[in-house]
Order: structure tokens, then C-alpha cells, then sequence
């Protein structure tokens, strides 16, 4: 504000400028109590909110009590392999005491060790050679037919495409470095425009293995969904993923709403569902829905360290038992899983009943009353489980990828990583590996099912 000139104002201009200035401080004042409020929250960590743990304060090691030292495990060696390529049997010629001959003694193994070698890197080149000439009845020009699987096109075949795409999407390998990568281990020449090419040509195939692996999804009654943020050129797009059991699919989207979720659901709706409370991911399931516990657990935890000891600490330990009772599904009967469903909803009615003594327990608890009858769906269906963290772990690659690679310059680019997610994801749960899985994928053939 500039300086008045208090001597050249009159009585009603020196009231109107008063009750300007009280109105400031008035406003200020509250700002002042409101940023005073904020410094005494506690702060954010990975105990006790969705922080990733990479943004946790690492322990010191110095401030650590020393430990005592364990006693020594008896030791283990490796394995030898089971196929080796050759076996080479040594016989002694002397004795190592009196050097006596003993070449014609019988002699029995003593001592088996395995040498790993990589041999070396020859690329297979098969050149096709299409004979043809002048037909001596009509007198045009005939060419041979090329073999079956040697068409002309790409010089390069599916396994070592399927090489280069597992190299770069899977180990976020970049272009320029794959390109020297190749020269170095295979003896390859490629230029970058045909690493792009061959990423591009990798699209349709597995794009169809999605397909795919999104009928088996929806083959099944439950469902599981997350979301993490992405950069696709320069907006802010989302990679959302939608799995149960052994199938896993994952959608890139410019979108966090609800309309990414209709459309890949379709007319389809799993009779249950595991996500956490965000608005985008409620509501699809036709008998219920189970919010993620561990989530809870973390805003409790947030509660408590804003001070609240009456209402957070019984409420997190409420979650750790049920979480308990969920890895315990397996050996218990239907009617001793509702007796644990009624126990937890009596010690769920004694905690509603206290007055949390901060704001953030109070706010907890209006969260606890609103998705009160998510809590337990997992005790009704076992093929749901208390917590999300698989969700977290699927998308756990991604955000590495993301780091490494600062996401993606092109639209096409992050739906072919979207579908390779998919395609690794699913094979990890299948228990194939992600070479495999992809070659599989470039060949037009499905992933095997489970067992």
C-alpha cells in the first residue's frame, strides 16, 4: 500500500481507511493461524501416506546399535547344472603324497565343478537366392517362389526382434545405446529408424495377445485396478491396470476419470472388486467392492503421529488383524470366517464410538463411516484379497521405466508399452519368462495358460 498523507484526510476518509486496515489484519491473522495449523502437522513419509518409499528418509547406519554378531549358517554352494554341454572326466596319473603310478588303479569322482561359459555371438544369416528365367513356351520372365517363412520384407527374424523389443522395453534400454548394443554383442548393424521400425511392427501382435489376456480377465467373477501418472509428449496421461490371478492388463490414458474404466470395461461387471478409494475405481461391482486396508493403515498411522492415541491406534491394529485373517483364508471354514466378519464388526462399532482427539483422526473416522461396508468384502469372497499391494507391485516396473526413460515422446509408443506390461505381466504370473513371452506374442501365439 502506497503512504497516505494522514494530515489531508477528513474524519470519514480516516474511518473508511481504519476499518480497511482492520479487515487486512483480520485476514492476515487468520492466514497466519492457518499456516501455524499446517507447520504442526506431522509430515508426510511412507508409513503414513502414498509416498513412494524412494521418498522416505533413509536410515543412517552410524546411529544404528551394533549388532551381535550371529552365529555362522553352515555354507552352501552353488548347484551344478543339470544339462551340461560336456563332461570331462580327469583321471589322476600320480599320488599327490609318494608320487606312485596310479593310471591303472580304479578311480572314483571326488570332486564335480561345473566352468559357465558364453560362447560366442554369431548372427545366423540365411541368404535366399530366387532362381528364375525366360520360359522357353510363352516367353516372359518366371521367378522361383520364395520358401515358406523366408519371404522377402525385414532381414531380421522374429527371435532377434523379439530380442530387441525385450531389451528395450522391458531393461528401458534407449535407442542410441541399443544400437550400439547390438553392434557389440551380436556383430549387428542396425540403424535407429529400424529399431523404431521394429518396435512399430510390434504393435499388432501384441495388441492381439492383449485381446487375449483380456477375455481371460473377464472370464473371471473378481477384478483389481490401480493407476500411476505418466508423461506422453508433454501432457500428463495415466497407465491404469486392471488384473485378477494369473491375467493382468494395462491401458494408457490422457484421462484419470471414470470414463478410462467404462470403456475398457465394456458392458462387463465383475461381481467383485479390489482398488483403493479414489472415485474413478468404485462403483463396478456387482455384489461389492473391497477398499484397500493397507491404505487405511497408513492414514491411521498419519493420525496417530498428528496425536491421536484414542481413536487411530485401535483402528490400525483392527486392520492388521484382519489383514491376518486374510492370509489365513485358505484353512478356515465359511462359518468361521462370518464369526471373524461379526468380531471385527463389534470392535469396529466400540472404536466408532470414541472421539478422535486431533483433526486427522477425525477425518479418519468420517472416512471409516463413509466406506464402512468395504471393509470386509474379502471375508465374503476368498478370491479377494485386504490390501491393493499387488496392484502396487505390478506397477512397481513401470515407475522404473518411467524414471529411466522419462516416459514417452508419442502416443504409439506408450500403447505398445502399455501392451508389453500387459504381455510380462501376465507371463510373470504364469510362471514364463519374459523372452519367452514376448517371442510368443510377435509369433501370433497365446500365452500358455496356468499349469
Amino acid at each position: 500500500m502506497p503512504p497516505v498523507d494522514l494530515a489531508a484526510l477528513d474524519a470519514a476518509q480516516k474511518d473508511t481507511l481504519i476499518l480497511a486496515l482492520m479487515a487486512q489484519v483480520e485476514a492476515l491473522t487468520k492466514r497466519v493461524e492457518e499456516l501455524e495449523a499446517k507447520l504442526k502437522e506431522p509430515p508426510k513419509t511412507p508409513d503414513n501416506s502414498s509416498l513412494p518409499p524412494s521418498r522416505g528418509q533413509k536410515a543412517c547406519p552410524g546411529a544404528e546399535k551394533t549388532k551381535l554378531k550371529r552365529k555362522a549358517h553352515q555354507g552352501s554352494a552353488r548347484a551344478l547344472h543339470p544339462d551340461p554341454a560336456r563332461i570331462i572326466e580327469q583321471r589322476a596319473e600320480t599320488c599327490p603324497h609318494c608320487a606312485a603310478d596310479v593310471r591303472g588303479a580304479e578311480q572314483t569322482a571326488v570332486h564335480a565343478y561345473d566352468r559357465i561359459e558364453l560362447p560366442e555371438v554369431l548372427l545366423d544369416v540365411t541368404r535366399v537366392v530366387l532362381l528364375g528365367g525366360t520360359c522357353a513356351c510363352c516367353k516372359k520372365r518366371y521367378k522361383a517362389a520364395p520358401p515358406a517363412g523366408l519371404e522377402p520384407g525385414s532381414p531380421f527374424g522374429e527371435n532377434l526382434r523379439a530380442g530387441l523389443v525385450y531389451l528395450r522395453m522391458r531393461h528401458a534400454v534407449s535407442i542410441e545405446r541399443l544400437k550400439e548394443l547390438a553392434h557389440d554383442l551380436f556383430g549387428l548393424d542396425i540403424s535407429e529408424g529400424a529399431l523404431v521400425s521394429i518396435l512399430k511392427a510390434a504393435r499388432k501382435p501384441l495388441a492381439e495377445t492383449v485381446e487375449a489376456i483380456k477375455a481371460d480377465l473377464f472370464a473371471g467373477d473378481c477384478l483389481a485396478s490401480d493407476e500411476t501418472g505418466v508423461r506422453i509428449g508433454k501432457k500428463t496421461g495415466w497407465l491404469w491396470l486392471f488384473h485378477h490371478a494369473s491375467a493382468a492388463v494395462f491401458v494408457i490414458a490422457l484421462s484419470r476419470g471414470k470414463d478410462v474404466v467404462e470403456d475398457f470395461l465394456g458392458e462387463h461387471r465383475p461381481d467383485w472388486w479390489l482398488a483403493d478409494r479414489y472415485g474413478a475405481q468404485m462403483g463396478w461391482a456387482k455384489k461389492g467392492q473391497q477398499a484397500c486396508l493397507a491404505h487405511l493403515m497408513r492414514d491411521a498411522q498419519y493420525a496417530i503421529d498428528d496425536g491421536d492415541q484414542v481413536f487411530a491406534p485401535g483402528l490400525k491394529k483392527l486392520f492388521e488383524n484382519a489383514c491376518a485373517i486374510g492370509r489365513r483364508r485358505s484353512g478356515l471354514k465359511d462359518a468361521t470366517l462370518r464369526e471373524h466378519e461379526r468380531e471385527l464388526e463389534r470392535r469396529l462399532d466400540r472404536l466408532l464410538a470414541l472421539e478422535p482427539s486431533c483433526m486427522a483422526g477425525k477425518k479418519l473416522r468420517r472416512t471409516i463411516l463413509r466406506h464402512r461396508q468395504h471393509l470386509w468384502v474379502f471375508l465374503e469372497s476368498r478370491e479377494i484379497e485386504p490390501t491393493n499391494n499387488a496392484s502396487e507391485r505390478a506397477l512397481r516396473p513401470a515407475a522404473t521405466f518411467r524414471k529411466v526413460t522419462n516416459c514417452f515422446r508419442t502416443d504409439w509408443g506408450g500403447t505398445l508399452y502399455a501392451d508389453l506390461r500387459s504381455v510380462l505381466e501376465t507371463a510373470r504370473r504364469r510362471a514364463i519368462g519374459a523372452l519367452r513371452a514376448i517371442t510368443l506374442a510377435l509369433r501370433g501365439e497365446p500365452l500358455p495358460a496356468v499349469g
